[in-house]
């Protein structure tokens, strides 16, 4: 198909890797009739991917983004288009050798080749570099790098072969017609005439943000100067053959690269000031000297950084015969979190985000992308991406450049598992927020709510509870870290603590359809006597998890679901995409006028029985129903629900009236042992004592209920989103289950005492990585002390073999082996193993 077109099943604007890996993945699924255009000529039109460097490391960030980083190198490789050259990340400071044997652990835990090298080790790999610069390397013997451009170029010609893509190049676009309601896509106008769709899918990069405000959406990212430098001629590589032959060195400390380019050395860097581009100040190809990505070049931005290449590469970079050719201020993209941008956008239907994805995962990108829009849950779980997370105050454009400059600097820095963002704070606060600053709260921050992580008035329980706190000695365990955490923990499972969960998200479904939708998306029986509580998950096409969220029968026609607030807009999305199209049912966001508050332990009920008259004894208001109830003069929602293991409730209260209800709570609770307790508490410590699962932890698309000790005797009748793969998975033998595991030595080498923090490889007493029958490497899903248990505890998902109860296997941590014991396979609590206490 290659003559324009007026209808097409699908606009695909951008063409660099992005835009043609999506057309070429969609052609491949059966979609025919796309077009693909770009204001650029083929097949360089002028983006991020014309002055990329082109070269991939196979460890990043995340799972996610290690996988589809692993599924783009193999797609380059089709495409013989991947030289593999090796790389090596290099420390200068000890700081930074602890770091790297942590990338270590991560590489291990996701199956990625690497070794640890000792400075002559790196000189045989890299003869130039200065070993008295450095401390110590990590080699990834598969880096490799790309010609991008060739590959975006043999996509889009595949699927034009297959009769399925139509290309305008040089073609602009102009403005996106919506329907008569404004909710979904129905043309693109370009400059080349209008085109009929459905579907649109922005793929322009730095762009993206320009485009998607023509159909009236938002796609929260900022271009983003990222400097490069091409020196040469290098006598070392006059004679090279190809493209590389020597190793790329990511200089870390440095926030640099430096790469082989035949017979030059480019030189990148991230360490320079950030400088931010709005996307309508991006010069057009006619004003562009170079295209327009490659801005001038800031020399004063650079000089600094080529001081530090010189330090490592002296003679070669230093050699008076080699200059700077060529040199750039290059645009990339940068979102608030430093996650890509991908799915439907909330604002309209048909109108895709595939957006801040860079050459390293592009493919990947364009695979899982058109696996969504096929109607099917990518093969690789890329729900971190979905561009639905965002909140209105994240879609700012003053919160999105605070948040990529303040991110930029980091891009290869030493950023802790728990470190906190700095800008745009405070945004949202609970109305308790002044009463937790009295208390010494230390926030941590969850898409924009301050949350108490513990509370500084509660030093003086360290004292009661002595060595049961389990302090830490090691500085990256205890950063963003206090033993006051554990000793709230144990008071709150001595008497009773009261948590704020303002960052609940909290949406109602009403209407004559609302059962049957809410039917329709969860596992769980929903068709329960109004007042029950239900914990359910929700699955995606293939069975894996798509979210676990709670919901309560208010009505016959009311279910109201609470779930939290880092997944919560993505969860909104996920409903409103399955209410009946007749309106039957309707969803309304009640977030911003609910808070929540938990309250729980042992005394729990002696404080709330203080506060209202209400009959709140076990037999008048039993574990899993909720109702409402006069507190103090306020009628709040109780929902007698734990997830600390503890009896209790949360309480759902008028946001206005939040302040009043958290005073009545706390003065009751005087005589009966009240704390303050935080997240660290909720999320952590409570948690993992009771072995309950976290989505995005345990609970992914990578793994199914039964392998996570969650499935029910039987199975609703009703049909539900994966309902079908989920019948299968219980049909059959699973592959891995969760356990819980002890650490059983904590000391190190060193003789200090470390703790694991998540993510580390699980490995046999020999050493050897545990992989399931499914190709899963073993690793520590969440970390975190148990109080009560006197123990460190770890989740992690074990093959079959290796999932019995006392066996004995080790972690690698800092590439040290630490001896852990499987304490509990499947679901069963280590604290409390038969629910007395929530049931109490």
């Amino acid at each position: 198909m290659s003559e324009p077109t007026n209808r097409a099943s699908a606009v695909i604007v951008g063409a660099g890797i992005v835009g043609n890996s999506l057309a070429y993945h969609l052609a491949r699924l059966g979609w025919r009739d796309l077009v693909l255009v770009d204001k650029g000529p083929m097949p360089n039109p002028g983006g991020s991917t014309g002055h990329a460097s082109n070269f991939i490391f196979p460890v990043d960030y995340s799972k996610m983004m290690t996988e589809l980083t692993e599924d783009s190198s193999a797609q380059y490789k089709e495409l013989d288009v991947f030289t593999e050259s090796g790389g090596i990340e290099v420390a200068r400071t000890e700081a930074r050798r602890q770091e790297l044997r942590r990338r270590a652990s991560a590489a291990k835990a996701w199956g990625v080749p690497h070794e640890l090298l000792s400075p002559a080790g790196v000189a045989k790999l890299v003869p130039y570099i200065d070993v008295e610069a450095i401390l110590e390397g990590l080699y990834f013997p598969t880096v490799g790098v790309v010609d991008s451009l060739r590959a975006g170029t043999l996509m889009r010609e595949q699927a034009q072969q297959m009769g399925a893509l139509a290309v305008r190049a040089n073609t602009e676009i102009v403005g996106i017609d919506l329907s008569p309601d404004r909710r979904r896509v129905k043309v693109v106008r370009t400059t080349g005439g209008d085109i009929e769709t459905d579907v649109c899918a922005i793929c322009c990069g730095v762009w993206s943000p320009r485009i998607a405000r023509m159909a009236g959406a938002s796609i929260p990212l900022t271009p983003i100067v990222h400097q490069m430098i091409s020196v040469g001629p290098i006598p070392l590589f006059a004679d090279t053959v190809g493209e590389i032959v020597y190793p790329i060195v990511r200089d870390m400390d440095t926030n640099m690269y430096e790469r082989q380019h035949g017979g030059d050395m480019e030189v990148g860097s991230y360490a320079h000031r950030p400088i931010i581009v709005q996307p309508e100040e991006i010069p057009s190809i006619e004003e562009s000297v170079l295209s327009p990505t490659e801005l001038p070049f800031t020399q004063d931005d650079f000089d600094p950084q080529l001081q530090d290449a010189l330090e490592l590469m002296p003679e070669l970079l230093g050699d008076e015969k080699v200059g700077i050719r060529y040199a750039i201020n290059g645009l990339i993209s940068m979102t608030p979190d430093g996650h890509p941008v991908l799915g439907e956008t909330p604002e309209v239907k048909g109108l895709w985000s595939v957006a801040a994805s860079w050459i390293k995962e592009g493919p990947g990108i364009g695979r899982a992308v058109a696996e969504w829009m096929t109607g099917s849950a990518p093969e690789i779980d890329i729900h971190e991406t979905d561009i639905a997370r965002f909140y209105d105050h994240q879609r700012t454009r003053e919160h999105v450049a605070a948040r990529a400059q303040e991110g930029f600097n980091k891009m290869y820095g030493i950023v802790h598992p728990a470190e906190q963002w700095e800008s745009q704070r405070p945004t949202r606060l609970s109305p308790v927020y002044e009463r937790e600053r009295e208390l010494g709260a230390v926030f941590f921050e969850t898409v924009g709510w301050e949350r108490p992580f513990w509370y500084a008035s509660n030093e003086s329980l360290l004292e009661r509870y002595g060595d049961r706190v389990m302090p830490r000695s090691a500085e990256w365990e205890s950063r963003w870290w206090s033993p006051i955490i554990n000793a709230e923990h144990l008071a709150m499972r001595d008497a009773c603590g009261l948590v704020d969960l303002s960052a609940f998200v909290v949406f109602d479904i009403a209407g004559p359809g609302a059962l049957p939708a809410v039917q329709s998306l969860t596992v769980a029986q929903m068709d329960v006597p109004v007042g029950r509580v239900v914990y359910t998950p929700l699955l995606d096409e293939r069975g894996g998890f798509k979210s676990d969220l709670t919901i309560m029968r208010l009505g016959a026609q009311q279910f109201r679901v609470v779930t939290g607030g880092a997944t919560g807009m993505s969860e909104k999305k996920w409903f409103l995409d399955h209410l009946p199209e007749d309106g039957s049912a309707q969803l309304t966001d009640l977030t911003s006028a609910w808070t929540t508050f938990g309250l729980w332990g042992p005394r729990a009920r002696d404080v709330l029985q203080v506060c209202t008259d209400d009959d709140v004894s076990n037999a008048g208001f039993s574990f899993g129903t909720c109702r409402p109830v006069e507190l103090g003069g306020i009628r709040v929602l109780a929902s007698r629900i734990s997830y600390v293991g503890e009896l209790g409730w949360e309480l759902h209260v008028p946001i206005e009236e939040g302040a009043r209800a958290w005073e009545t709570l706390w003065q009751a609770g005087h005589d009966h042992g009240i704390v303050a307790v935080g997240i660290g508490v909720y999320g952590t410590t409570g948690r993992l004592e009771k072995g309950y699962r976290a989505f995005g932890n345990e609970l992914t698309g990578d793994y199914n209920i039964v392998e996570a000790g969650m499935a029910r005797p039987s199975v609703k009748k009703d049909e539900f989103i994966g309902k079908a793969p989920y019948l299968d998975q219980r049909d059959r033998e699973p592959a891995a289950l969760l356990c819980t595991l002890t650490v059983d030595d904590h000391r190190s080498a060193s003789g200090s005492l470390r703790y694991m923090l998540g993510g580390e490889p699980v490995l046999s007493l020999e050493g050897e990585q545990l992989v399931d029958e499914k190709g899963r490497p073993s690793y520590v899903t969440s970390a975190g002390s148990g109080p009560s248990v006197g123990k460190h505890l770890l989740l992690a998902y074990l093959p079959i073999a290796y999932a019995k109860q006392g066996s004995a296997l080790t972690v690698e941590y800092l590439s040290e082996s630490y001896p852990v014991t499987v304490a509990v396979v499947g679901s069963t609590p280590l604290f409390d193993p038969d629910n007395e206490r929530v049931r109490s």
